[in-house]
């Protein structure tokens, strides 16, 4: 490798370092090392940025905004306490209740925003009932990358595999990815009720505490929720439907905030785009101006190249390799720069020869988004529930987590390994 290569590793090691460590916010970390790549001459301006995948951006800002106005309707602890209602006051049932709902909205919004609405819930929920919520909080956690990981929309790795490869659409990652979630959920259910049982005790006068609410008083803008739901429905439909019209995802939602902020008035849109998670859409322009460096100088080529000579380029091999290098990597680093690095050195491996690269897509996508469950530190979801945690005077540790988190995650994975097996390379 010539020298340019050889700065381009070290800029991304550094920098990589710094990310994991967490002493210095991410995000600053993440632009900082984009513009080394660019001031050491590795990179120009102009090819940074064409590495910069705006389709990413604009699917986050479009969902971000969307969600932000509907949180204003009240419409998410609603559905938080109608659930908790629905079982009865009952500990267990309102932590599988709530473990479902993350779940699902989490594969419809994105995991870091189901948490940031449904977590201060459980907070309300858990006090009314006075036992630990702890255990209501790591299901969550965990609910979160699995029901993430079972549409386009649901957990950034996801965005950015189906934002590099244009021919896998909205649909595509339901068909392929919805039913070995469903299936980890499944499994997951009874083994939160195993754990978590008899650690949630409260007496019959607190679980009427929870009966006597009103969900309905909840509800603090139907006009603006009936808007919403409206707006919600046409931006889901156009997910299905966005290859057919030839559009990016990126449209979709960007055409589904903007015609909502058109209905709810203009009064809305300022208070929108201060809820935007501007640190995170500029942690992702900072990655992808990092990883160019390493795409331009034939890093990732190299990279490539010596993954196919390890496993032969045998289809079986090459897929169980990505599943659990990422899912192992995914536990114990961010899984957004891991997968930032995964996508470009997947592309090289379909220009040497492996035909088809859709069993290793999803393998990628499994492994980066399940393995965020095995620690803490795994993915954004993890760290934002552990801050909000440790606000309340709950703080979860890394190794309380990783003794239920890792545990699980190896689950999901051998159960990843069967279904990717089974479905594509049988």
């Amino acid at each position: 490798m010539d020298q340019q290569a050889n700065w381009a590793i070290a800029i991304f090691l550094i920098i990589y370092a710094l990310i994991v460590t967490e002493k210095i916010h991410r995000t600053i970390v993440a632009m900082l090392g984009g513009i080394l790549m660019i001031v050491f001459g590795i990179v120009d301006q102009n090819t940074a940025m064409h590495h910069i995948d705006f389709n990413t951006l604009g699917l986050l800002i479009g969902m971000m905004i969307i969600v932000s106005v509907t949180s204003e309707t009240g419409l998410f602890r609603f559905i938080a306490v109608y659930a908790a209602k629905k079982a009865k006051g009952e500990p267990i049932r309102i932590l599988v209740a709530l473990a479902l709902i993350t779940a699902v909205g989490s594969a419809f919004l994105d995991n870091v925003t189901t948490v940031l609405l449904i977590v201060p819930v459980t907070f309300s929920i858990t006090r009314q009932l006075r036992v630990n919520p702890v255990p209501f909080l790591l299901t969550q956690i965990i609910a979160s990358n699995v029901g993430g990981t079972a549409t386009l929309i649901g957990d950034p790795p996801n965005i950015m595999i189906g934002s590099a490869v244009k021919e896998l659409s909205f649909l595509d990652f339901m068909i392929n990815l919805a039913p070995i979630a469903a299936i980890v959920m499944i499994v997951y259910v009874p083994i939160f009720i195993l754990l978590f049982r008899k650690k949630l005790r409260t007496t019959e006068e607190l679980k009427r505490g929870i009966m006597e609410l009103d969900e309905k008083q909840l509800i603090t803008d139907g006009k603006l929720l009936r808007k919403c739901l409206f707006v919600l429905g046409l931006t889901m439909l156009g997910f299905f439907t966005h290859q057919l019209f030839h559009l990016e995802s990126a449209t979709v939602a960007l055409a589904g905030a903007f015609l909502l902020l058109l209905l709810s008035g203009e009064h809305k849109m300022e208070d929108a785009f201060t809820k935007v998670e501007w640190t995170t859409i500029f942690f992702f322009i900072g990655l992808f101006a990092l990883v160019s460096g390493l795409v331009e100088t034939g890093v990732i080529s190299k990279l490539a190249e010596n993954a196919i000579e390890w496993t032969g380029g045998d289809p079986v091999a090459t897929s169980m390799l990505i599943l659990w290098l990422s899912a192992i990597a995914s536990a114990f680093l961010d899984n957004i720069p891991f997968v930032a690095t995964m996508i470009p050195m997947i592309q090289e491996m379909g220009m040497m020869g492996i035909q088809n690269l859709e069993p290793l897509w999803w393998s990628l996508a499994l492994g980066a988004c399940l393995g965020g469950n095995g620690a803490l530190i795994g993915a954004s979801a993890n760290l934002i529930v552990a801050g909000m945690s440790a606000k309340e005077g709950h703080p979860i540790s890394f190794m309380t987590y990783l003794k239920y988190g890792f545990p699980l995650m190896l689950l999901s994975i051998v159960m990843s390994s069967v279904y990717i097996y089974f479905r594509y390379l049988m």
